[in-house]
Protein backbone atom coordinates (compact mmCIF):
# COMPACT_ATOMS: atom_id res chain seq x y z
CA UNK A 1 0.00 0.00 0.00
CA UNK A 2 1.06 3.61 0.28
CA UNK A 3 4.43 4.40 1.78
CA UNK A 4 3.74 6.38 4.96
CA UNK A 5 7.25 6.21 6.43
CA UNK A 6 7.79 9.95 6.00
CA UNK A 7 4.58 10.91 7.75
CA UNK A 8 5.12 12.35 11.19
CA UNK A 9 2.64 10.90 13.68
CA UNK A 10 1.37 12.90 16.61
CA UNK A 11 1.64 9.79 18.74
CA UNK A 12 4.96 8.00 18.16
CA UNK A 13 4.66 4.25 17.61
CA UNK A 14 0.96 4.37 16.71
CA UNK A 15 1.46 2.56 13.38
CA UNK A 16 0.79 -0.94 14.77
CA UNK A 17 -2.41 0.19 16.46
CA UNK A 18 -3.61 1.85 13.27
CA UNK A 19 -2.89 -1.28 11.22
CA UNK A 20 -4.77 -3.40 13.78
CA UNK A 21 -7.70 -0.98 13.65
CA UNK A 22 -7.65 -1.04 9.82
CA UNK A 23 -7.70 -4.87 9.95
CA UNK A 24 -10.70 -4.81 12.31
CA UNK A 25 -12.65 -2.49 10.02
CA UNK A 26 -11.70 -4.48 6.91
CA UNK A 27 -12.91 -7.63 8.72
CA UNK A 28 -16.20 -6.00 9.65
CA UNK A 29 -16.68 -4.97 6.01
CA UNK A 30 -15.89 -8.49 4.80
CA UNK A 31 -12.79 -7.38 2.91
CA UNK A 32 -10.49 -9.62 4.94
CA UNK A 33 -11.36 -12.58 7.12
CA UNK A 34 -10.48 -12.31 10.78
CA UNK A 35 -8.89 -15.73 11.06
CA UNK A 36 -5.38 -15.90 12.50
CA UNK A 37 -2.66 -15.60 9.87
CA UNK A 38 -4.83 -13.83 7.31
CA UNK A 39 -2.88 -11.09 5.58
CA UNK A 40 -4.34 -7.59 5.47
CA UNK A 41 -2.02 -6.65 2.63
CA UNK A 42 -3.07 -9.64 0.49
CA UNK A 43 -6.74 -8.97 1.16
CA UNK A 44 -6.38 -5.30 0.27
CA UNK A 45 -4.56 -6.22 -2.94
CA UNK A 46 -7.41 -8.57 -3.88
CA UNK A 47 -9.94 -5.85 -3.03
CA UNK A 48 -8.00 -3.36 -5.16
CA UNK A 49 -8.19 -5.71 -8.13
CA UNK A 50 -11.92 -6.26 -7.57
CA UNK A 51 -12.47 -2.50 -7.70
CA UNK A 52 -10.34 -2.30 -10.87
CA UNK A 53 -12.63 -4.92 -12.39
CA UNK A 54 -15.70 -2.87 -11.47
CA UNK A 55 -14.12 0.16 -13.14
CA UNK A 56 -13.34 -1.83 -16.28
CA UNK A 57 -9.55 -1.48 -16.09
CA UNK A 58 -8.64 -4.98 -14.88
CA UNK A 59 -7.82 -6.20 -18.40
CA UNK A 60 -5.32 -3.40 -18.97
CA UNK A 61 -3.75 -4.07 -15.58
CA UNK A 62 -3.35 -7.78 -16.28
CA UNK A 63 -1.83 -7.06 -19.72
CA UNK A 64 0.35 -4.03 -18.97
CA UNK A 65 0.48 -3.70 -15.18
CA UNK A 66 -0.48 -0.92 -12.81
CA UNK A 67 2.19 1.41 -14.25
CA UNK A 68 0.12 1.73 -17.44
CA UNK A 69 -2.97 2.97 -15.58
CA UNK A 70 -3.63 6.70 -15.51
CA UNK A 71 -3.32 8.51 -12.22
CA UNK A 72 -6.99 9.41 -12.54
CA UNK A 73 -8.02 5.73 -12.62
CA UNK A 74 -5.56 4.82 -9.86
CA UNK A 75 -7.14 7.60 -7.81
CA UNK A 76 -10.57 6.14 -8.41
CA UNK A 77 -9.41 2.75 -7.14
CA UNK A 78 -7.66 4.25 -4.12
CA UNK A 79 -10.59 6.53 -3.38
CA UNK A 80 -13.01 3.63 -3.24
CA UNK A 81 -10.66 1.60 -1.04
CA UNK A 82 -9.71 4.43 1.29
CA UNK A 83 -13.19 5.87 1.37
CA UNK A 84 -14.80 2.66 2.49
CA UNK A 85 -12.17 1.61 5.03
CA UNK A 86 -11.08 5.05 6.21
CA UNK A 87 -14.63 6.35 6.37
CA UNK A 88 -15.67 3.47 8.59
CA UNK A 89 -12.59 3.99 10.78
CA UNK A 90 -13.61 7.63 11.32
CA UNK A 91 -17.23 6.64 11.96
CA UNK A 92 -16.15 4.18 14.64
CA UNK A 93 -13.79 6.71 16.25
CA UNK A 94 -16.59 9.29 16.41
CA UNK A 95 -18.87 6.71 18.03
CA UNK A 96 -16.19 5.93 20.63
CA UNK A 97 -15.64 9.64 21.34
CA UNK A 98 -19.37 10.29 21.71
CA UNK A 99 -19.66 7.35 24.09
CA UNK A 100 -16.81 8.70 26.23
CA UNK A 101 -18.28 12.22 26.30
CA UNK A 102 -21.64 11.14 27.72
CA UNK A 103 -21.95 11.82 31.49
Amino acid sequence: MANNKNRKRLVPGVEQALEKFKQEIASELGIVDSSPGSSLEAALSKYKNEIAGELGIAGTISEKGWDSISSRNCGKVGGRMGGKIGGNMVKKMVEMAEKNLKP
